[in-house]
């Protein structure tokens, strides 16, 4: 190697030493702050097992400092909620969308990494034939001559105190950061799917329980009726009953409006057309999670998409702030270009034709009306900002799993109180129904104890639906397990 390679290896060498260390020498603190663990999430500690109150006539059980669960649709035991998530995950403009801005982003790292660590490098070739000025004293005003030039030129600047690697390192955690945020709109995307089909498999059946509950309420007002005319009702308890007959009757139009909206927005979650909307399922057909896990706090900071984005925002700023501090600090740029040229092309293919040149230039910022410190002070109130978004979404997280928690136990209580109230109804209805046929009461008797049993069926359904959306919302809050979180992290460093 000669000595020449050698000083410029050594050269390379010490500024990409000089940068590395200047990384850390500009710029604030890169780890996110430190934030208070709650012993508990909920203002008052929650039971790890939940009451027993559905046709499973399983407990739910929350498993504590359990790992999150990836794929947790799966939790529900329904082949056919799989196939929907899989194909909403497959087909989703949204989820698409939010793929290609990634690729997108990785592609202009890349390009700004390409620009700023490694030399630039361009071949040109210029033929061209001019006409000219002469010279004053000459007879010939003009003349035509031709010009043949072909370079190779090179430069490259070093970053002796980081500035460019800065930048470069500012925007990896930027794509990081959308790397993500990527993960959380296939993670809600997911919820929304499953939600939507509990919900649509719910209103199926309050819809075909309300319009049962509306037939009832018009046969007892026409049995109601008729009884009046008879002498047997008073005309107060004909118009009661026919007054709770169009009110059961004017919530139906409502549910259904609901159910189908419902199913339209379930089609377009899947990347369908509205009119493709999937057939609801049985609400049976989902089986309520036996466990569900509950991370500690501190894990949650690793887990949770929302979370890191932040982190990553945190560093992208501080890299940044680092940066523009960095950037009012001299750079050298050194440059070479080798070719040939001539007027000719016996010239231009001559050795006579050698053209080289090689050059140097160091420069030292000294006045930019303030436009450097004025950049620095940018970026290092945007460190600040990052630092608070952060701290307001780590508070986010443990309320919103506060809240989930919360909502679960207090649903799981209302569903057993749904559930006996459902049972006593239903031995009512029996129990009326086979007096009716007996002959030991009234046919109305019969009919207003089969109204009692579906208002308590609707409430059963709504509350077992509630419930099932309760287990979504808790896998969805525990984000995913830790080394599946720093996955995404270390494939978008490394592009």
């Amino acid at each position: 190697m000669s000595a020449r390679a050698v000083r410029i290896r050594l050269i390379g060498t010490c500024a990409l030493a000089l940068g590395i260390a200047a990384c850390g020498a500009f710029g604030p603190e890169r780890a996110p702050p430190p934030m208070a663990s709650p012993g508990h999430y909920a203002a008052k500690d929650q039971p790890l097992e939940m009451p027993a109150a559905d046709d499973d006539s399983a407990a739910q059980r929350l498993g504590a400092g359990a790992p999150p669960v990836p794929e947790w649709w799966k939790e529900y035991g329904s082949d056919v909620l799989d196939a929907l998530v899989d194909e909403g995950l497959k087909n989703s403009p949204s989820l698409a969308a939010a793929q290609s801005t990634l690729k997108a982003a990785r592609q202009g790292l890349r390009a700004q990494i390409g620009q700023s660590l490694w030399p630039s490098v361009d071949v040109g070739f210029s033929p061209s034939r001019q006409r000219a000025l002469a010279i004053p004293t000459l007879p010939q005003q003009t003349f035509l001559y031709n010009v043949f030039a072909a370079e190779v030129k090179t430069s490259y600047t070093f970053d002796f105190f980081g500035a460019a690697l800065l930048a470069d390192r500012a925007l990896a955690r930027q794509v990081q950061q959308q790397d993500y945020q990527l993960e959380s709109v296939r993670r809600a995307l997911a919820a929304n799917i499953v939600v939507a089909t509990i919900n649509a498999a719910s209103l199926q059946e309050q819809v075909a329980a309300t319009e049962e509950l509306v037939a009832l309420g018009e046969r007892r007002a026409q049995q109601t009726t008729a009884r009046y005319e008879l002498g047997s009702a008073s005309l107060d308890e004909a118009l009661a009953v026919q007054e709770d007959a169009a009110s059961a009757a004017a919530t139906l139009p409502a549910l259904r409006a609901q159910a189908l909206a419902v199913r339209h927005a379930q089609a377009v979650l899947l990347g369908r057309t509205p009119d493709r909307a999937p057939e609801p399922l049985p609400l049976n057909a989902l089986h309520l999670p036996g466990t569900v896990p509950l991370s500690i706090a501190s894990d949650l900071l690793h887990q949770r998409p929302d979370i890191l984005a932040a982190e990553a925002g945190v560093r992208a700023a501080a890299d940044e702030a680092g940066a523009a501090a960095a950037a009012m600090f001299p750079s050298l740029t050194l440059s070479a270009s080798y070719g040939r040229g001539g007027f000719d092309w016996s010239t231009f293919s001559s050795p006579a034709g050698a053209i080289w040149s090689v050059g140097a230039s160091l420069t030292q910022p000294l006045f930019h009306g303030g436009a450097l410190v004025a950049r620095k002070h940018q970026y290092e109130a945007t460190y600040s900002a990052a630092v608070s978004q952060y701290r307001q979404t780590v508070l986010a997280a443990f309320q919103n799993v506060a809240d989930t928690l919360v909502s679960l136990e207090e649903d799981a209580n209302a569903l057993a109180q749904s559930e006996r109230a459902a049972n006593a109804a239903r031995d009512l209805d029996r129990d009326a129904e086979s007096r009716y046929h007996l002959g030991a009461s009234p046919e109305y008797a019969a009919l207003t104890a089969r109204q009692q049993y579906q208002s308590a069926n609707v409430q059963y359904v709504r509350a077992r639906a509630a419930r099932l959306a309760d287990a979504a919302a808790l896998f969805v809050s525990m984000g995913n397990p830790r080394e599946d979180a720093g996955t995404a992290a270390t494939a978008t460093a490394g592009q």
